[in-house]
């Protein structure tokens, strides 16, 4: 007997029994394509083998087609327009005689024998790039292609901490170290330190691949086009994500695969990211094979994805931009540290990300310190998640950037969740860094939970990121990563209220000294103005922190 599936208007499935006779059944159905004009929709069947298709045809709700006189077995993929079907599913792709345009609003597809009908799908609305897959008498809609990963656990190990610009250029002397392969994961590539170690890999026969977003935000600058012109040159394999086959909007990860080893930031591959230069970022070198093996697989399953193409083929097509660079050098305060994590995880999007850091901020039962570079609003899931634990008593901190790009959005989230904290008189505060000195911006992604766990990695805290982005966080579970990031965090978190107090002092300094109370030769150097300083101090520190 058939099982037929029906797709009600409520979202449910029911299965039936129906009279066509056993052995052929359909499995799968593609719709909704990404392409115009809907181009490579299939239907896919499965029949007995040595099943002849002769006199067998297929019908929607306004045509019917014949199918080819041909002797099949399995699954067999039936479409118009088989060439990019190919490209889509396992099965033995079949060409159709005539045109089937299946409804993206849904019909009912028949397959018959002549004489019978053999196979029947019913489906309502199909979202655009998804597969319908018959399971157990359920149809199911998933993204064409996607990923689902489970969060892969790599237990206790040791892991090296580091923070940018303090670190330098270690993530390019890991480069340097390979012995064997280079697996390296982007959004953005500038970096010439980069660029040297991984020729100078290749040509010592470590197979290296690169991996990045082929349509970055503002669009890839003219230095990044250059860099992996001289890769590819030196016959280095390079691909980036993008097109309309794309699984996610953003390949926005940032992480390397070096021999056995495995290095995850939060920073770009450019001098900001891999020499010391401009941003506070995390990052964090794992050595256990079960982490590495996560990371190998995920690489594997992005870089061998249709909507992975070789620059070659992809370069007429970038869009170049001018890029800034960064040149600004700071002292090295925190050293890179090695310690024993008791577990480490690898986290990813748009699989499990979210649900896999809220759950851990819910779980939080005395603080949470998170570096960020925006939260998206008040009203995205992490923030509800930290106004959750601030509600049942957990010190909340949240540093944001000061960049340009992200101030506005900031203040008006650090006034909103103050508003929020001191209605509640909820332990929630939100400051905005500025600490000079220290960085020149927050690019850094991550949070330390009750002082014994940390999450770093490429996940900006709002739900777009975490839904549509490939995005890798790393869960290290142990006191001695989670005191070496919290130092920071710490020490970032007072630089920036005592930049504040600096700056209200000069002020009310210059207000006297216009008075007349203060002599004209009082002076303070690399001081911010006064405008400066109310700016800061109006919106850096938010709630009762």
């Amino acid at each position: 007997m058939l099982v037929v599936v029906l797709l009600l208007a409520s979202g449910t499935y029911v299965a039936g029994a129906h009279s066509e006779p056993a052995g052929a059944e359909i499995v799968e159905i593609y719709p909704n394509p990404v392409a115009e004009d809907d181009a490579g929709e299939y239907v896919v069947l499965s029949v007995p083998p040595e099943t002849n298709l002769t006199g067998w045809t297929l019908s929607d709700d306004h045509r019917t087609v014949a199918l080819p006189n041909v002797t099949v077995s399995g699954r067999v993929a039936l479409s118009t327009n088989p060439v990019p079907v190919r490209n889509r599913t396992d099965a033995t792709v079949v060409e159709l005689a005539g045109h089937v345009a299946l409804a993206n609003s849904g019909e009912n597809v028949t397959v018959s024998d002549g004489d019978r009908v053999r196979a029947r799908l019913s489906y309502t609305a199909a979202p655009e790039g998804a597969v319908g897959h018959v399971e157990n008498g359920t149809l199911t809609w998933r993204s064409l292609g996607k990923t689902d990963f489970p969060v892969r656990t790599a237990g206790p190990g040791q892991v090296r901490t580091f923070v940018f610009p303090d670190a330098g250029g270690l993530p390019s002397d890991l480069l340097r170290s390979a012995d064997d392969r280079i697996l390296l994961a982007g959004y953005t590539f500038s970096s010439g330190r980069a660029t040297d170690a991984l020729i100078a890999a290749n040509e010592r026969g470590v197979n290296v691949r690169v991996l990045l977003e082929g349509g970055p935000v503002g669009g890839m600058t003219a230095r990044q086009a250059r860099l992996l012109d001289r890769l590819v040159a030196a016959n280095v394999s390079v691909r980036v994500v993008d097109g309309p086959y794309a699984r996610v909007d953003h390949h926005h990860a940032k992480y390397a695969v070096v021999d056995d080893r495995a290095v995850v930031l939060t920073e770009n591959w450019k001098p900001a990211g891999t020499g010391g230069q401009s941003s506070r970022g995390w990052g964090v070198v794992l050595t256990q094979p079960s982490a590495t093996r996560a990371l190998v697989s995920t690489f594997e399953a992005d870089a061998g994805w249709r909507d992975a193409v070789a620059w070659e083929q992809f370069r007429s097509e970038a869009a170049v931009t001018d890029g800034e660079k960064a040149t600004q050098t700071f002292r090295q305060r925190y050293q890179p540290r090695t310690f024993s994590a008791a577990n480490t995880s690898v986290l990813l999007a748009p699989e499990n990300a979210e649900t896999g850091v809220i759950e851990r901020l819910d779980a939080a039962t005395e603080s949470i310190h998170v570096v960020q570079v925006g939260v998206g609003g008040p009203d995205q899931s992490f923030v509800r998640a930290l106004k959750r634990a601030a509600t049942r008593g957990v010190e909340v901190r949240l540093l944001l950037s000061r960049a340009w790009y992200a101030r506005e959005d900031n203040r008006a989230v650090a006034d909103s969740l103050d508003s929020w904290a001191n209605e509640r008189n909820a332990p929630l505060s939100v400051r905005l860094a500025r600490p000079r000195d220290r960085f020149e911006k927050i690019h850094a992604k991550g949070a330390i939970v009750d002082g014994d766990e940390v999450l770093l990695g490429s996940l900006n805290w709002n739900d777009h990121s975490a839904r549509q982005n490939r995005e890798v966080v790393i869960a290290l579970d142990g006191s001695g990563p989670a005191r070496y990031y919290d130092r920071v965090f710490r020490d970032d978190w007072r630089a920036t209220i005592w930049q504040v107090t600096a700056g209200l002092l000069v002020a009310v300094l210059a207000a006297l000294s216009v008075a007349g109370f203060v002599g004209r030769h009082i002076a303070f150097q690399d001081s911010p103005s006064p405008q400066a300083c109310v700016d800061d101090h109006e919106h850096s520190s938010v709630g009762r922190y």
